[in-house]
């Protein structure tokens, strides 16, 4: 029997199941002209179809190009999202998550895919989230060349979704920067994050919430907004601040702040025999960390193991680039500082440390 007559009869079909794949169409519809604005000139073709193409004949200018990958998502931020039904700012948070760990080894953000898993297509709210990823694909300077859409009725609940990114850059081989170019006498420069960027909100949800009994709608004076528009403020992208800095002075290595902690993530890029060490007094974390900390009575190194602390990139540079980088840095509007540098390790085991009391 044919599947018609199946259907004629009262037989099961796809969008029974729960999946509209009208919908998904119409979604992608109205996705395509945010998707147009992060072209770039080595893109061919548009979205829809099976591949993205990137012309890689645009890799020819380099002598040796080495190819950088990062994959990622925002984690239970997407909560925050769903609970407000705001969906086109947590693209941007995703772009960051994947673009910014590519740039910390000196690479050059090209492309991105995205893959966006709902519980039910409501077409105007997926165009919505692939909007925020595309502004953010611009910010960092790359090109969203295609993605996925996927309904999963049954798994997430009608309102329910999740987004995951993959991207791709390259750098040239003489040019990587990483642990073998830092030395004893480094300075550590600190670049202000935008709040709580997209790490930790496990336990900020859990303090807040079930803890503190706050609501997203709760008016935080501290804050001089709701608890809501705090957490879900954008993390900030640093991909084409970090090139900016590579072009205009030295750079040994950069450290993107994410999930660990500041000192766990700079010790990323520490090689052995060395040692960083932060002066937390050089710098004053924002409300929304003091907030979190009082809520939940949560010690500070707990706090330091699992948030940004107000520091969502470092860059690892030679004394005498300080003032040219915080001059490139400032030039771009980005709050940036000295807030250590590197020595011989000595009897330390550790990487990287956090030392003295955070600026009042």
């Amino acid at each position: 029997m044919s599947s018609q007559a199946t259907s004629a009869a009262g037989g099961a079909s796809y969008a029974s199941a729960g999946v509209d794949i009208e919908a998904g169409d119409r979604a992608v519809e109205l996705m395509k002209e945010w998707v147009k604005k992060t072209r770039r000139p080595e893109v061919l073709g548009g979205i829809g179809g099976f591949a993205g193409l990137f012309d890689a004949t645009a890799l020819k200018r380099y002598e040796r190009p080495l190819l950088a990958s990062a994959t990622d998502g925002v984690g239970t931020k997407v909560d925050i999202a769903r609970r407000l039904g705001v969906y086109d700012t947590i693209g941007h948070d995703l772009v960051a998550m994947v673009m910014d760990d590519i740039v910390v080894c000196g690479a050059e953000p090209l492309f991105m895919t995205d893959y966006i898993c709902v519980g039910k297509v409501h077409p105007e709210r997926v165009a919505a989230i692939v909007k925020g990823i595309a502004e953010g694909c611009v910010l960092a300077g790359c090109a969203l060349v295609g993605g996925e859409t996927a309904e999963h009725p049954g798994l997430l609940g009608e309102d329910d979704f999740d987004v995951a990114g993959a991207g791709t850059g390259v750098v040239e081989a003489d040019r990587l920067l990483g642990p073998d170019r830092i030395r004893s006498g480094d300075a550590v420069i600190a670049m202000a994050s935008s709040g709580l960027h997209s790490n930790g909100y496990s336990l900020v949800r859990h303090v807040l919430f079930d803890r503190a009994g706050m609501t997203l709608e709760t008016r935080v004076e501290e804050l001089g907004r709701t608890l809501g528009e705090e957490l879900l403020e954008p993390t900030r992208i640093y991909s084409l601040d970090c090139l900016a800095l590579t072009r205009t002075t030295e750079v040994h290595a950069f450290s993107h702040i994410t999930g660990g902690g500041l000192a766990a993530n700079l010790a990323r890029v520490i090689p052995d025999g060395l040692h960083a060490t932060v002066d937390r007094s050089t710098w004053a974390p924002g409300a929304v960390f003091d907030l979190v900390g009082a809520a939940g009575q949560v010690e500070r190194l707990e706090l330091e193991k699992t948030l940004n602390m107000g520091v969502g990139m470092m860059a690892v540079v030679p004394a005498e680039s300080v003032d040219a980088a915080l001059t490139t840095l400032a030039d771009r509007g980005l709050d940036a500082w000295v807030a250590g540098g590197i020595t011989e390790r000595g009897e330390r085991t550790d990487g990287a440390e956090l030392t003295g009391d955070y600026a009042s």
